[in-house]
């Protein structure tokens, strides 16, 4: 197990020998939103350390100027906080010309701000063909000509820009690729780029009864096949509800029937991947999810890495 000079080891508030042997699991990091936006790198480190945060999303837009996104990656590196993600949301394979092709230039730009910033990776959905909604459901979305598309897009993105720090990515999804593992393994294959890697988010897979109550098996099998290219994951949870006909929903970590204890097992063996809590609206929420998944990665013997104070 690996520790920062700059960090402690978490374990439920009881203090504790390190539970694992070196190099079987890494600690934890865990991030996100720290409800405020910053001008000073400083200021903005100290934010994560009170929440507790080791990792974190990215704090500067791509105009930011390079003199202050440098000032924010030393800062972050200096006290061994990781950036974990710059977003690049928005819809590269349009069936809009104007959206796509602005859709490609904005992802040019945050997969360069994701390299000089020193981030993980920069991320994406791979888009859709809904006109109406650039993340919703279409029949052409699980299409080969759409998983051609979605290729030849994020070649175009990454031979862009060439970056040699960080890593294009794609979130798994329900209901566009990658929406499997076998789908991102195809990806990655197609694709063929050094700098494509794989973001990862469970609950965007559950998408019926049998992967709702047996998602253990498909973390383990993403883990398993994909380990070695995940750069950074999504922390939320899912809950099938009494509907007809069937209806998912996501919800507040420990509120749902993602296995927590199996996530974060799986995710330990990975260093440096962080686990970024989102979708929620209050402070409350994610402290009370932090809370929960302190609680899991306790009763599992596993360690969450924070900066100290």
């Amino acid at each position: 197990m690996k520790l920062g000079s700059m960090g402690m080891v978490y374990m439920a508030g009881i203090t504790k020998g390190l539970a694992f042997s070196e190099g079987e699991y890494n600690m934890l990091r865990i991030g996100g939103p720290v409800f405020k936006d910053f001008d000073d790198p400083v200021e903005w480190v100290k934010a994560h350390k009170s929440w507790g945060y080791s990792a974190a999303y990215c704090p500067v837009d791509a105009d930011a100027g390079s003199e202050v996104i440098k000032a924010f990656r030393e800062e972050a590196t200096k006290n061994n906080l990781i950036i974990a993600e710059v977003g690049a949301w928005s819809n590269p394979i349009s069936v809009n010309d104007d959206e796509r092709k602005k859709a490609l230039e904005f992802c040019v730009k945050q997969l360069e701000l994701a390299d000089l910033i020193g981030a993980n990776c920069c991320v994406n959905i791979a888009g859709s063909k809904n006109p109406e909604a650039w993340d919703g459901p279409h029949a052409d979305n699980l299409s080969p000509e759409t998983f051609d598309l979605i290729v030849e897009t994020t070649q175009k993105i990454i031979d862009s820009v060439k970056p040699q720090k960080t890593y294009f990515t794609l979130e798994t999804m329900p209901y566009v690729f990658p929406n499997s593992v076998e789908s991102y393994l195809d990806l990655i294959k197609k694709i063929d780029r050094d700098r494509f890697a794989v973001h990862f988010d469970p609950v965007n897979l559950v998408n019926s009864p049998e992967m709702y109550y047996n998602n253990s098996v498909m973390i383990k099998e993403m883990f398993n096949k994909l380990g070695p290219y995940i750069k950074s994951c999504h922390a939320k949870d899912t809950i099938i509800e009494n509907k007809l006909t069937i209806h998912i929903s996501e919800t507040q970590p420990g509120h749902g029937h993602l296995d927590y204890g199996t996530y974060l097992t799986e995710l330990s063996r990975l260093d440096n991947v962080p686990l970024m809590l989102e979708h929620m609206e209050e402070p409350e929420e994610y402290q009370a999810a932090f809370k929960y998944l302190k609680h899991v990665a306790y009763d599992n013997n596993l360690n969450i890495y924070e900066i100290d104070n």
